[in-house]
């Protein structure tokens, strides 16, 4: 591993922990963040010719401590509209006589702090997932950019305005409580949520999963359910994520082909992570008598990891598990997902009369999910003629190559998959 390299890893471990610490002090997440490159940069300048520090979250720690020091006194100087900032001069001068003792004191603190400030409620999601994933995750704007498959000026665009938009509002660098932290937390849980699920299946591109990103949400939930070990919504998405991203090996073929839920070869799952999941299920259903709307979704997940087979699958139980999902988070992908879940369970009219029932659903309208599934419940009832045509319309509407080549090919040939 050269030198490089290992900054690198080093960085993406510290880099989140190190920005929290200048947050409290600068109050500024924009201005944490570059102070913070600066660090790193120096640190790329000098480790290589100097060898690694014994401790090197305490060596960034000081750099930037230095550097947010002298930031502060030039803004003090230039600017006499922040004068106010002399007060975090001589909090940052006084705070960390001895950095390395003071490293672990309230690290958590600092993190959880600004798990909530990157994601306020007060950005849209698009811009609170690119900056967790710049704050939280180490990823480059260059990086952002094609997770989500979007132009590098859009990235970053996206992360500037989440920044100005904190620092306009004045937004309290501090984790809220009461209420008012359940309904922040929810938005934190939604944004690690939607960096997994655009890697669990793109939503365009020509790749069908995203493993790296997936891996970026697992990192982000595990550091918050560290961070939050007695919130049972916290720990029910993890386990969800773990149960969901143990069937990755099974996902695809080869050639990078869809293979669907029912017709993986369950041996090839990741068994390890299995466990994990549903052990963090059980931790999570010992916090709380009435599950939310993660624990429930785990819940689902469970029942398929349970089944050594797709015919061993419990579909009673995940139907009602959806019931309850529609009644604690109503939406009409819930109501999709359900229709399948109840065609399984009570046979595919059943199913198909709760789709039937969402085709004037306003927040469909453009997305291919209730054609493909409503595809699937006519074939399984034998009208193939429309289930060629709803297979056909879910292919136009999809942005994911392979899954639009899967959805092509059942138009041609309706008995050659199942979802």
């Amino acid at each position: 591993m050269t030198a490089t390299t290992t900054i690198e890893a080093v960085w993406r471990i510290e880099q989140p922990k190190l920005t929290a610490r200048l947050v409290r002090c600068l109050r500024d997440v924009g201005l944490a963040e570059e102070v913070a490159g600066d660090a790193f940069l120096l640190a790329l300048e000098r480790w290589p010719r100097d060898g690694i520090p014994r401790n090197p979250a305490a060596w960034l720690t000081e750099v930037g401590r230095n550097r947010a020091l002298d930031r502060l006194r030039r803004t003090t100087m230039i600017d006499g509209k922040h004068r106010e900032l002399a007060i975090d001069l001589a909090e940052l001068e006084r705070e960390m006589p001895d950095i390395e003792a003071a490293l672990d004191e309230d690290i958590d603190d600092d993190l959880l702090r600004l798990v909530f400030t990157a994601c306020h409620p007060i950005l849209p999601v698009e811009q609170r997932a690119a900056l967790a994933l710049r704050l939280l995750g180490g990823l480059s704007t260059a990086e952002i950019a094609r997770a989500f498959l979007v132009p590098e000026a859009t990235a970053a665009q996206r992360i500037v305005r989440a920044k100005r938009a904190l620092r306009d509002a004045a937004i309290a660098f501090e984790t809220p409580r009461g209420q008012e932290r359940r309904e922040r937390l929810a938005a934190v849980l939604e944004v690690v949520y939607l960096i997994f699920n655009e890697g669990y299946v793109a939503t365009a591109g020509s790749d069908w999963l995203r493993a790296d990103l997936c891996g970026e949400a697992l990192r982000l939930g595990r550091s918050l359910a560290a961070l939050m070990p007695d919130e049972p919504e916290v720990q029910g998405l993890v386990s969800l994520m773990e149960l969901n991203a143990s069937r990755f090996p099974a996902r695809s073929g080869k050639a990078g082909e869809p293979i669907l839920l029912l017709d993986q070869d369950r041996t090839r799952w990741n068994w390890s992570l299995i466990r994990r999941g549903l052990d963090g299920l059980n931790r999570a259903m010992t916090l709380t008598s009435t599950p939310g709307p993660y624990q429930l979704q785990a819940m689902i997940a469970a029942c398929h990891s349970r089944a050594a087979t797709a015919a061993d699958t419990d579909w009673i139980a995940i139907a009602a598990y959806y019931q309850a999902l529609a009644l604690a988070a109503p939406s009409p992908i819930v109501e999709i997902n359900r229709a399948v879940a109840v065609g399984m369970a009570f046979g595919p009219a059943q199913g198909l009369a709760i789709v039937e029932a969402l085709k004037d659903e306003p927040r469909l309208k453009g997305s291919h999910l209730l054609p493909r599934v409503r595809g699937d419940l006519l074939e399984k009832l034998g009208h193939r003629a429309e289930a060629r045509a709803a297979f056909r319309q879910a292919a136009e509407l999809t942005g994911n190559e392979r899954e639009r080549a899967l959805l092509l090919a059942r138009a041609g040939s309706p008995s050659g998959g199942r979802s």
